[in-house]
């Protein structure tokens, strides 16, 4: 598959040139116009970290849909294989079935009459034609329909294994349109003044603030907490799920699977777990969630804080649960 390689070249020219706030003039962008002061360019990073977020959603969401899609793949060829199996298991039956083929014919009950001894005998030959007429009708239409079954169950198998290639080329394009972003993001933010990447990750994560969970109210979600926020200083990684690199739906995965609690590693599948709570309920260990649609999550530590996993360059961090884009919350504990 060929990779896109170019994307916002006037952003990272810009970038550049503005690292100590400089304003200069820059030639036109095919792709976008190029910020020209350091203010444009510090807002051009930060809507590509945004944009990463999503995209990084996106690779779950691609990853699951790969995974069920292989998984139905091979339900479907044992299904076919199955099938296969109950018809070649009727193939000695039609044999034998082939090589009598008078069962049930005229001939077959003439040779009867012309053989029996007696009347008694008669019926008795002429009933065990039809008998053996029956069975024969039975068993080819069995054979008939299981390979109608056959057929149906191999186009499917067919059917099913190129779903799981489509959604394979689908993860992995979606990863390469990841990683290239990822790049220039990198690229773009090492260009900035320090003050600046200051801002941009105050804007993305939210400051930092000295952590201060309160009492959670059961013991998973106190495990789930502690675990988290031993993750604080852990630097961020997209599909990162631990135990010392994390995204932020594989940082509250990681916590509550100390919890004894299985979540998905998808903050759009996660903010579909346990039950909904609003922003005046919130309770440590409960998960909050940003943006529309969601493509960040964090774990609420109580007194108005969160720990999570925000953007790439970024540590595991405790923030203000209000850092802007807050959308809903869901209780996955009792």
């Amino acid at each position: 598959m060929t990779r896109t390689t170019t994307r916002r070249g006037g952003t990272r020219a810009a970038a550049l040139a503005l690292s100590a706030g400089a304003c200069v003039a820059l030639l036109p962008s095919t792709a976008s116009a190029a910020p020209t002061t350091a203010a444009a360019a510090r807002q051009a990073v930060t809507e590509t970290g945004q944009k990463l977020s999503a995209l990084d959603e996106q690779v779950h969401e691609a990853t699951a849909t790969a995974e069920q899609q292989q998984a139905a793949a091979a339900a479907a060829a044992g299904s076919a294989a199955q099938a296969q199996a109950q018809l070649d298991a009727l193939e000695p039956q039609l044999r034998s079935i082939a090589q009598t083929g008078m069962v049930g014919t005229t001939r077959g009950r003439l040779a009867a009459f012309l053989t029996s001894g007696s009347a008694d005998d008669l019926i008795a030959q002429m009933s065990t034609l039809d008998q053996l007429a029956s069975h024969a009708d039975a068993v080819v239409a069995e054979a008939a329909a299981a390979r109608a079954a056959a057929d149906q169950a191999q186009a499917d198998a067919t059917a099913a294994a190129a779903a799981a290639d489509a959604a394979a080329a689908d993860l992995e394009a979606q990863k390469e349109q990841l990683e290239d972003e990822l790049a220039g993001y990198q690229a773009d933010f090492a260009r900035l003044s320090a003050t600046d990447q200051v801002r941009v990750h105050n804007v993305l994560s939210g400051p930092d603030v000295t952590a201060a969970p309160a009492p959670a109210p059961t013991e998973a979600a106190g495990v789930a907490v502690q675990t988290a926020l031993a993750q604080v200083g852990d630097m961020y990684l997209p599909g990162g799920s631990g135990p010392d690199r994390f995204d932020c739906s594989g940082l509250t995965q990681y916590a509550y699977a100390a919890a004894g609690i299985s979540l998905p590693h998808s903050s759009r599948a996660q903010s579909g777990m346990g039950v909904a709570v609003s922003r005046a309920e919130l309770q440590p260990g409960d998960l909050v969630f940003f943006y529309s649609p969601i493509s960040h999550v964090g774990m609420y530590i109580g007194n108005g804080q969160m720990v999570h996993a925000s953007v790439t360059g970024k540590p595991v961090a405790v923030t203000s649960v209000d850092k802007g884009g807050y959308v809903s919350a869901r209780r996955v504990t009792g």
